[in-house]
């Protein structure tokens, strides 16, 4: 019974400041939504995957490594290291090079994410640009002058791409809704909280249920208002 007393008098409480409780969501969603629809940039995402692996010279010894685990581990691990050597700097400098960025090797860097997909021999190149034309063209540069860095550095032929990266239609950030939604959220907490604060530092006086409250005895009577002149 008490808590149930308790619950309505949170209930009371948020009723009595519930312009609080409804607009200030309201201004922190529509603030998400101006910022992410009209002042953040989209940022596109255009992914390329390749295959690394070495190639058996006959095609009976490709059977053969097919079914052999132990070259399927050793690719894989093969994977990380190929990974390290297409986010190096000469990589990464023959990019600039090829499509003539404006970009030092580092901002290039913070562009880029390689991907050992997990239990297979693939990589996967990601880059995030706020030009879809650019990220695509980038991503598949990469492809390229990794294969051939790979070629020279490891004595290998074995680099296949297996999709090449094509122009996104949608951007991957920011998620518009989602950071509205999350905004209506935090304002809604904080609007929650702001009334329950306002609520606890307001030590006056209002009804009869606060005098019983305070003084801890039963009222008896209440005063009605009354205006000065006016007949009853």
């Amino acid at each position: 019974m008490e808590e149930e007393i308790d619950l309505r008098q949170y209930w009371e409480i948020l009723r009595k400041r519930w312009i609080i409780v409804v607009v200030l969501p309201l201004i922190a969603a529509l603030t998400s939504g101006i910022i992410s629809y009209f002042i953040i940039k989209p940022v596109y995402q255009a992914s390329t995957t390749l295959i690394v692996g070495k190639k058996a010279s006959e095609e009976g010894q490709a059977a053969v490594q097919m079914l052999d685990n132990n070259v399927l581990l050793a690719n894989q691990q093969l994977a990380k290291t190929y990974a390290a050597i297409a986010q190096s700097r000469t990589v990464e400098q023959s990019v600039i090079d090829d499509l003539d960025l404006s970009l030092t090797v580092s901002e290039l860097d913070k562009l880029i994410t390689i991907n050992p997909v997990k239990t297979t021999e693939i990589l996967e190149i990601q880059v995030l640009n706020t030009d879809p034309q650019l990220a695509t063209a980038i991503a598949n540069t990469m492809a390229s002058e990794f294969s051939k860095a790979v070629i020279e550095i490891k004595k290998v032929d074995s680099v296949s791409i297996v999709d090449t990266a094509v122009v996104p239609d949608e951007p991957v950030k920011p998620n518009k809704k989602l950071n509205i939604l999350i905004a209506f959220a935090v304002g809604l907490m904080v609007s929650v909280g702001l009334v329950i604060l306002l609520e606890y530092l307001d030590n006056t006086i209002k009804t009869s249920d606060d005098v019983e409250s305070v003084l801890g005895i039963p009222v008896l009577g209440v005063i009605p208002t009354y205006e000065a002149g006016k007949r009853v």
